[in-house]
């Protein structure tokens, strides 16, 4: 069977602007269509953005795609949580061993550097507005619509990626398939972006380093560091009740709110009320499906296929690591597209469903249990555990600091889970925790 040598990317967004940059060094002609404009010229439009965190998956996409060392001149470390009490408290928690971080990365920022990096090589070509309006599934052929003309025209397709997010038109084609198996679920929560700008003297306005979490049981606010000295705010709140979005409707309920919640960001917040008024509250999907391909030429990635909460900060992550699966399975299989397809569907989709009930987990840790006692003693404990045998990875550690397969870190979180519970009933345990015999029988499964 002769193996294409041109493909056809649906949608220009992180996953789909990295994976032409892997086509690309293979020599493929890649041609990307996009329904949006060119952000390029039309500029990033912000408001409905969650500032990402790079970890060790989307370093190592970056890496093998040959860009590290240009995406990362922006990236800032996080090397933990700063967490935000009421009273303005604040506590420090790490997030790994010495030298372990998370990255702050702006999504405009690395799509509009991703775009550019796509765009230098001179097999790969863009077109901007232009939707992806039908996939023809008996014939290579796939159908767009040029959003400025209103002309629609045919283009042959013996490859399609479709990287076209969580409402990918190219996954709605196999969705009329028989057997198509698909979910979506929405959180009853939505988000909201706000902003701390520079301070006067042009510095940060709080610690860089750090991701700043003000956690408030069933909803909380986080903020990332930025390049410019600015930090990019998120306000994750219920849509409806006691506490919500509902009940924010005038200034003087948005003021009263946060003085009432999170009182140390009204001096921080200059610009509160206008980011209020003028961004869009969003809501928050996790979309699960199988098969992610179809007869071995179309093929869906990133959000497409898995579409997840951002709250284990691995969406993106989760999308670049697609493409270096995908990679290393172009190696294995000589680049026989037929077997390359098939392999990575089968394998992925379990990967895909743990990340999202993982990032579920993590939205209850982040919002309720990071002020909790008994979760930060079990964080002491973990990190002693790490240090005490190294084969002991905390399950964060093993998604954000390795390579370590999901739905392997999902087992080991159940498994963490029964652990914890055994240990954390033990009597006296919070003043009794280091070098403590019972956690040791625990551990080595003595009873």
């Amino acid at each position: 069977m002769q193996q294409p040598s041109s493909v056809i990317i649906v949608g220009a967004g992180l996953v789909g602007s990295l994976w032409a940059v892997f086509l690309a060094r293979r020599g493929y002609q890649v041609k990307v269509y996009e329904r949006r404009p060119d952000m390029r010229a039309a500029g990033y439009r912000g408001g409905r953005s969650i500032n990402l965190a790079m970890s060790e998956r989307g370093w190592k996409a970056v890496e093998m795609a040959g860009i590290r060392e240009q995406l990362s001149k922006t990236a800032l470390p996080m090397p933990g949580r700063m967490m935000h009490a009421v009273t303005g408290d604040l506590t420090f928690q790490p997030y790994g061993k010495e030298g372990e971080a998370i990255y702050s990365v702006s999504r405009g920022g690395l799509n509009l550097a991703l775009l550019e990096i796509a765009d230098r090589f001179p097999n790969v070509e863009f077109f901007f507005e232009h939707r992806c309006v039908d996939v023809d599934l008996d014939l290579p052929y796939i159908t767009f619509e040029n959003m400025q003309t209103g002309d629609t025209h045919q283009v042959e397709a013996p490859l399609i990626f479709g990287t076209d997010g969580a409402f990918s038109a190219v996954r709605y084609a196999l969705q009329k398939t028989d057997r198509f198996q698909y979910t979506q679920f929405y959180l009853d929560h939505g988000y909201k972006e706000l902003t701390i700008p520079p301070a006067a003297d042009g510095g940060y306005r709080m610690d860089p380093k750090a991701l700043h979490i003000w956690p408030r049981g069933n909803f909380m606010l986080i903020a990332l560091p930025n390049a410019d000295r600015s930090f990019t705010c998120t306000l994750f709140l219920p849509f409806e009740g006691e506490v919500s979005f509902e009940h924010l409707k005038s200034d003087a309920d948005v003021t009263a709110f946060f003085r009432r919640f999170f009182p140390d960001t009204l001096d921080l917040m200059p610009t509160l009320l206008e980011d209020f008024k003028n961004n869009p509250t969003s809501s928050l999907i996790t979309v699960k499906c199988r098969p992610w391909q179809w007869q071995n030429r179309i093929l869906l990635l990133g959000d497409a296929a898995h579409a997840i909460v951002p709250f284990y900060g691995q969406g993106m992550n989760a999308g670049f690591e697609d493409c270096t699966i995908l990679d290393g399975l172009h190696d294995q299989f000589g680049g026989d597209w037929s077997k390359i397809i098939p392999h990575f569907a089968a394998q992925r989709v379990a990967d895909g469903d743990a990340i999202a009930e993982l990032a579920q987990r993590n939205f209850i840790e982040m919002r309720d249990l990071v002020a909790d006692p008994k979760f930060l003693l079990r964080k002491k404990i973990a990190a002693h555990l790490h240090a005490q045998h190294p084969d002991f990875l905390p399950v964060y550690s093993m998604v954000t600091f390795s390579n370590t397969p999901y739905h392997i870190a999902l087992k080991e979180d159940d498994a963490q889970n029964r652990l914890f519970a055994q240990i954390l009933n033990l009597p006296g345990i919070e003043e009794n925790w280091m070098e403590n015999p019972e956690v040791e029988r625990i551990i080595r499964g003595e009873r």
